[in-house]
């Protein structure tokens, strides 16, 4: 009997399972949203919901159990700089899925896994992008030539010396 045992196996050991989500989660802290499948986002959901709400405490103790669970330093700080705080009015609920279509390949659903009261960081395009790359004006070939002759002379002389 399945009583109490609410972990989605996704197919992985406990330790993959573990390393998959970490690095999920990780993900979904650096970029904001991530793109997964459905069974993934959650299961990642739980365990970012469960991270920013010891990012919310910001305590010695929440911030190595975090990286502990993370093993990421970078997404550490993210998460206790940016994302717990932005979350600090709201009792759970911190993100939420977005169903999209199924994979071409096997069919499986896909989802969008996002903050919700965080924008997504998207990179701003440039308004103009600037004059092709102009080289340094080059010598006559004339130059290039006199430049080759004394170079081999002082050449000759070291080798007389």
């Amino acid at each position: 009997m399945r009583h109490l045992k609410r972990t989605a196996k996704l197919g992985r050991t406990g330790e993959h399972r573990n390393a998959m989500l970490a690095n999920l989660v990780c993900s979904l802290i650096k970029h904001k949203r991530v793109t997964t499948t459905l069974a993934k986002a959650k299961a990642a959901r739980s365990v970012a919901e469960k991270l920013v709400t010891l990012g919310k405490k910001d305590t010695i103790h929440a911030r190595r159990l975090v990286a502990a669970r993370l093993h990421q330093e970078d997404a550490t700080k993210i998460l206790f700089a940016e994302i717990a705080p932005a979350q600090k009015d709201r009792n759970g609920g911190y993100t939420r899925i977005v169903k999209m279509h199924q994979r071409q390949g096997d069919a499986s659903q896909l989802a969008i896994l996002e903050w919700v009261d965080i924008t997504a960081v998207t990179p701003a395009p440039e308004a103009e992008k600037p004059a092709a790359e102009t080289k340094p004006a080059e010598e006559p070939k004339e130059e290039k030539a006199e430049k080759k002759g004394k170079k081999k002379k002082a050449e000759a002389e070291e080798a007389k010396a």
